[in-house]
C-alpha cells in the first residue's frame, strides 16, 4: 500500500509540474500575441505573416481548451485582435434596449401625438425632438468614471452580445470621455457604414475574390460581429450616438440636451436634427431630410421622433417593447417590377397556409429578392395575382418583401386564376377557415410535420431557448432522420446518441469536437426563465410580450397551467382575471386555455419539467416597493394623473391592474364619482385609496 501512495504521490508532482509549464507557455504566449495585435491593430506595421500568427494563437486556444483554469480577462482570447473560442459572450443590459414603434403617415403620425397628449392630460402641443433614423446596428456603450469597460448589442432588447473587443479597435468610438461626465454612464448608439466606405470595401471584397455586401446595414452588422476584432479594426466603421442606458445622474433635462451633452463627450451625432413645436413642424422636417436623403453619406430608412422633455419621458413609461414617448416614421418603401414565376404554399408552426410569389430575382433597395409574401386567399383575389404575371413588389427595410399590384396590361392571354388548395399540401388534411379570420389553417395538428418542424425551430429560436449549434437547418435535418420529433427529444439527444448506431458525431459535416458543442450547448439551456419558456411552446397569438406579461402575473409554471384549467369556465374568477391581462381578449385566451387544457401538450409538459429548471418570475430589483405583485383596481375619475398615466405606472412598479374587484384585489384607487366598483370593494373588506393616498404610496 505504501508503494501505491508513493506513486501517487509521485504521479501528483509531475502532474503539478506539467501544469506550470503549460502556465509558463500561456503567459509566454499571451506576451507575445498582445505584442503581435498591437503591431498590426494600432500601428499598422505587422512583423509576422498572418499565418505565422494564426500558429501562436491556435496553440494558445488549444492551452485553453485544455486548461480553462488559464483564461484570465487579459488572455488574447477575450480581448482585442484575438478570436474567442465560442462566440460572443452575453451581456444583461440594466436598462432594456427597446424597439420603437412605426408611423407611416402623417394622420398615424397624428394620432401618436394626440395618444400623448391624452395619456399626460395636456392640452397645448408637445416639443419633439426629429433626428434621422440610421440604418445600421444598435449598440450600447458603458463608461465607468470615463473609461469605456464593455460594449454590447441589442439582442433580444434584454441580453446583447459582448463586443467590447470589437468596439475597442473602432476609431469613431471615444475610449475615454471628454469634460464632466457621471461616474457610470451607458451611451446607446447606431454603429454605421458610411456609403463611400461601403462602395470602397465592396471594390475590395471583389477584387480579393470574396463576396460583396449587399448593403451598408449588412456590411456594418458583420463586420461589427466578427468573432476576430483584427477583421473589425480593419472595417471602416462609424458610430452616431443618440441616447443613454443606466446613468447615475442626470447629464441634461431634455432629450436636445442629452444630443448637446453627447458631443461635448466626444461623440458624433446624426444630422440634420430639429427642435419642433408642433405636427407642421414635424412634417416639414419629415418631407425635408426625406428629399435630402439621396445626398446624405450614409443610409437612413426614416425618421425618429422623441419627446424632448425628459420628466414627459418618465411619465409616459413603455408599452410591451417601446416606449410611449418614441416612434419612427418611416419612408414609402422601395419599389421594383419582375414576374411570378410560381406560387408556393408554406404552412407555418400554427397551421396558417401562406402563400408566396416565387419571383424573377430583382434588386431592390441594394438587396436580389426572389419571394414575396401573398399574404392569404383573399389578397390573391384582391390583387388576381397569377402564376407568369408581371408585378410591382415593395420592400421597407427588413420587412418581407410583398406584392403591391398586378401589371394587367402586361397579362398572357393564357393566364388562368390561382386556385387556393383546399388541402393541406405537406399532410393532405382537411384545411378550415374559422369565422371572422381570413387564412386557412391546416387541421392536421401535429401529424403535419410542417407544424411540428416548424414548432421545433420556433422552440430553439434566439427569444426562446436560443440553443447555439441548433438553427432551422440542423432542426430540419436531424427532424428528417428522425433525432427530433418533439421538444422532449432535443433534451434526451446526447444520451439517445450514446446508444446510437450512427451518433451525431459520425454524421457528414460534423466530428467529435462539434457534436460535444451541440450536447454542452443543450445542457446550458436546462435553466429558462419562466417568459422565454412560454413563448418558446408556440401558443398561437402568445408573442415575446405576452409571454413575459403572463409570467410576471402568475408567477410559476405549475400556477399557469393550474388556473388555465380552471378558467375553462368562463363564469370563474380564473378566466375572468384571464381576460383582464393587457393584450389578451377573448380570442387569445380561448388559444391559451386550449393548449394547456390539451392532454398531448400536458405530456410534454410534464416531459420538458422533468428535463428542464424553470425558473420562476421574480419582480426587477429596482422595484423594492409597496405594491409589487398587488392587484390594483381604478375606478372614478382620477384629477392629477390620467386612467392611463395611472394604469402605467402600477405596472412599471409591479403591480397587476384589473378592471373588477374581486376578492383577490390589493387596492381599489377611489376618483370622484366612484360606483358599484367601490361598493363591491366595501362588502368584500378591500383596502380603499383615495388617489392621493396612492400617489402616497408609490412615490
Amino acid at each position: 500500500m505504501g508503494d501505491l501512495f508513493e506513486q501517487d504521490s509521485l504521479h501528483e508532482s509531475a502532474q503539478e509540474k506539467l501544469q506550470e509549464n503549460f502556465k509558463t507557455r500561456h503567459a509566454e504566449l499571451s506576451k507575445l500575441i498582445h505584442y503581435h495585435d498591437k503591431r498590426y491593430n494600432q500601428d499598422d506595421a505587422p512583423e509576422i505573416s498572418d499565418g505565422e500568427y494564426d500558429v501562436l494563437r491556435q496553440e494558445l486556444i488549444s492551452l485553453e481548451n485544455k486548461y480553462p483554469e488559464l483564461i484570465t480577462k487579459d488572455s488574447p482570447t477575450q480581448t482585442v485582435g484575438a478570436k474567442p473560442s465560442k462566440g460572443f459572450g452575453k451581456i444583461k443590459h440594466a436598462v432594456p434596449m427597446l424597439s420603437l414603434g412605426n408611423v407611416f403617415n402623417e394622420e398615424e403620425l397624428n394620432n401618436f401625438l394626440d395618444r400623448i397628449s391624452r395619456f399626460l392630460g395636456v392640452n397645448e402641443a408637445i416639443e419633439i425632438v426629429a433626428e434621422p433614423k440610421i440604418d445600421g446596428l444598435s449598440c450600447s456603450l458603458r463608461y465607468v468614471n470615463g473609461k469605456l469597460v464593455h460594449a454590447a448589442t441589442r439582442g433580444d432588447g434584454y441580453e446583447g452580445e459582448n463586443i467590447t473587443a470589437n468596439v475597442l479597435v473602432i476609431d469613431d468610438i471615444p475610449k475615454t470621455l471628454k469634460g464632466g461626465f457621471p461616474e457610470l454612464l451607458e451611451v446607446r448608439g447606431e454603429v454605421y457604414m458610411s456609403r463611400h466606405d461601403f462602395i470602397t470595401l465592396n471594390e475590395k471584397q471583389v477584387k480579393e475574390s470574396k463576396p460583396a455586401f449587399a448593403n451598408p446595414r449588412n456590411a456594418a452588422a458583420g463586420s461589427l460581429r466578427q468573432l476576430d476584432a483584427s477583421i473589425t479594426a480593419q472595417r471602416p466603421l462609424k458610430m452616431f450616438a443618440y441616447a443613454l442606458g443606466e446613468v447615475t445622474s442626470p447629464i441634461a433635462q431634455t432629450q436636445w440636451g442629452i444630443r448637446n451633452k453627447l458631443v461635448s463627450y466626444g461623440f458624433s451625432e446624426a444630422s440634420p436634427a430639429a427642435l419642433c413645436k408642433n405636427l407642421k413642424d414635424v412634417l416639414k422636417y419629415y418631407n425635408e431630410i426625406n428629399q435630402a436623403r439621396p445626398d446624405l453619406d450614409y443610409e437612413i430608412d426614416g425618421v425618429v421622433y422623441k419627446v424632448n422633455n425628459l420628466d414627459y419621458q418618465e411619465r409616459l413609461g413603455f408599452v410591451s417593447r417601446a416606449p410611449r414617448w418614441a416612434t419612427a416614421h418611416k419612408f414609402p418603401a422601395e419599389e421594383a417590377i419582375t414576374v411570378i414565376n410560381d406560387i408556393d404554399i408554406q404552412v407555418g408552426r400554427t397551421g396558417v397556409l401562406t402563400p408566396v410569389a416565387r419571383l424573377e430575382p430583382i434588386t431592390v433597395g441594394g438587396v436580389v429578392v426572389s419571394n414575396a409574401t401573398l399574404h392569404n386567399e383573399d389578397e390573391i383575389k384582391r390583387k388576381d395575382a397569377r402564376i407568369g404575371d408581371h408585378v410591382t413588389i415593395q420592400r421597407a427595410g427588413d420587412v418581407i418583401p410583398q406584392v403591391v399590384k398586378v401589371l394587367m396590361n402586361k397579362r398572357k392571354d393564357n393566364s388562368a386564376p390561382f386556385m387556393f388548395p383546399k388541402t393541406c399540401p405537406v399532410c393532405d388534411s382537411s384545411v378550415v377557415r374559422e369565422e371572422g379570420e381570413v387564412a386557412w389553417r391546416c387541421t392536421g395538428g401535429l401529424i403535419c410535420e410542417a407544424q411540428a418542424v416548424e414548432r421545433l425551430k420556433h422552440f430553439v429560436s434566439r427569444l426562446a431557448f436560443d440553443i447555439d449549434g441548433l438553427g432551422a437547418k440542423i432542426i430540419q435535418q436531424f427532424w428528417d432522420d428522425g433525432l427530433l420529433k418533439t421538444p422532449v427529444d432535443i433534451f434526451t439527444l446526447e444520451k439517445r446518441d450514446k446508444n446510437s448506431l450512427t451518433p451525431v458525431r459520425a454524421r457528414e459535416g460534423w466530428g467529435d469536437l462539434s457534436a460535444k458543442n451541440l450536447f454542452q450547448s443543450i445542457n446550458d439551456k436546462r435553466k429558462i426563465e419562466l417568459n422565454r419558456f412560454i413563448y418558446a411552446l408556440g401558443i398561437r397569438q402568445i408573442g415575446e410580450a405576452t409571454a413575459k406579461r403572463l409570467s410576471s402575473i402568475y408567477g410559476d409554471l405549475r400556477t399557469l397551467q393550474k388556473l388555465m384549467i380552471e378558467a375553462q369556465d368562463k363564469e370563474s374568477t380564473a378566466y375572468e382575471d384571464l381576460i383582464n391581462v393587457e393584450d389578451i381578449g377573448p380570442a387569445t385566451a380561448d388559444d391559451l386555455i386550449a393548449f394547456f387544457v390539451d392532454e398531448g401538450n400536458q405530456d410534454i409538459l410534464r416531459a420538458l419539467v422533468e428535463e428542464l429548471k424553470i425558473i420562476p418570475y421574480e419582480a426587477p430589483e429596482n422595484q423594492d416597493n409597496a405594491v409589487v405583485g398587488k392587484i390594483v383596481v381604478f375606478t372614478g375619475t382620477l384629477s392629477k394623473i390620467t386612467r392611463a398615466e395611472a394604469k402605467a405606472k402600477a405596472e412599471s412598479l409591479g403591480a397587476k391592474v384589473t378592471s373588477s374587484v374581486s376578492k383577490k384585489t390589493s387596492y381599489l384607487i377611489a376618483g370622484e364619482d366612484a360606483g358599484s366598483k367601490l361598493k363591491k370593494a366595501k362588502e368584500l373588506g378591500i383596502d380603499i385609496l383615495t388617489e392621493d393616498e396612492w400617489i402616497n404610496l408609490i412615490v
